[in-house]
């Protein structure tokens, strides 16, 4: 019990600090934090931003909204991973999925018979009622599982944290981005989560990641469409937004339907260069999208448009048929 005490009083300072200055301070010498960061090879850019509004600290004022109980299971999260040598990107899955299942809460009731951080269920084989009320074992169950989806580490956050718990409910996962990224950055002590600087997928002219993704589309020119390509020789039309923005750091989807979901959406006609914009056989429905394409600013854009037309750039009007009236900042 007293160790209990302990630690909930020292989770609470951290906290305290994140709350209060943004960041926590170092407390690993130079040597140290080089040798942590040489142990995760998986850091730079395994994740954007989030869902989150430009130019707001999102995640930092979620973080601070946590209580002490919340903290202490957030810090389990990062030491099992750490412990276990497990990329951070891990750490980060496995906290927007235990937001989302039970607001981080070792919950001892649920759907039918879903219990704990993750609402795992006994009768789903996950463990049995007296381990899904242990929080190392459901963090161990968790990370156990996630190792076993293809490609965890290779798509957004959320849609990892979606194949382990297989969701009705899939989008909701992605709410918690902001905050999971900066908690893995501050408690973790990993240095830029997000990975593309300061100005991550703000897709403004001057952001680095928006200008590496269009110098990417760019590049690929003259290359030969191809349905279901995704490089190097050729594309489709989401391939090429998914390397181009690959590229830039930033994870998205693999069709346009999906990457519709991978950032904030704003009116077209407010479109930035790097920002995707999407057509649709039904505009105001976007479960009818069908092709996506990268604005360059200047009424220009870049796209692999269809069989025989290789990549190319060409001029957009905000009045074509079946453009979506949203366009998407990816990493955002």
């Amino acid at each position: 019990m007293r160790i209990g005490v302990l630690v909930g009083v020292l989770v609470a300072v951290l906290f305290a600090g994140v709350a209060t200055v943004g960041v926590v301070t170092k407390v690993v010498t130079d040597q140290q934090q080089a040798q942590m960061q040489a142990a995760y090879t998986n850091v730079s850019c395994d994740a954007a931003i989030g869902p989150s509004v430009p130019g707001s600290n999102q995640g930092a004022a979620q973080a601070a909204r946590l209580d002490l109980g919340q903290q202490a299971i957030i810090k389990a999260i990062i030491e099992i991973g750490k412990q276990r040598d497990l990329a951070p990107r891990a750490w980060q899955i496995a906290i927007q999925a235990g937001m989302t299942e039970s607001n981080m809460r070792n919950l001892d009731h649920g759907d039918r018979d879903s219990l704990g951080i993750f609402q795992m269920r006994p009768s789903m084989g996950w463990g049995t009622v007296a381990q899904l009320q242990d929080i190392p074992y459901q963090i161990n169950k968790f990370y156990d599982v996630l190792l076993t989806v293809p490609d965890w580490d290779k798509q957004r956050p959320g849609a990892s944290a979606q194949d382990v718990e297989r969701s009705a409910f899939p989008e909701r996962y992605h709410k918690w981005e902001p905050m999971a990224a900066h908690l893995v950055e501050n408690l973790g002590q990993v240095e830029d989560m997000v990975g593309c600087g300061e100005s991550a997928g703000l897709a403004l002219p001057a952001n680095n990641a928006a200008a590496a993704a269009i110098q990417f589309a760019l590049g690929e020119q003259g290359k030969p469409y191809v349905w279901g390509a995704t490089g190097p020789n050729s594309y489709d039309c989401s391939g090429l937004m998914l390397r181009a923005y690959e590229a830039a750091g930033i994870t998205l989807s693999r069709v346009s339907r999906d990457q519709y979901k991978n950032g904030a959406m704003l009116p077209v006609r407010d479109a930035q260069p790097g920002d995707l914009l999407f057509w649709a056989y039904d505009p105001s429905n976007p479960a009818t999208i069908h092709h996506v394409a990268m604005y360059l600013g200047g009424g220009k854009m870049v796209e692999a448009q269809q069989t025989g037309v290789p990549v190319h750039t060409r001029s957009v009007s905000w009045d074509e048929d079946e453009l979506v009236p949203q366009a998407v900042r990816p990493g955002v």
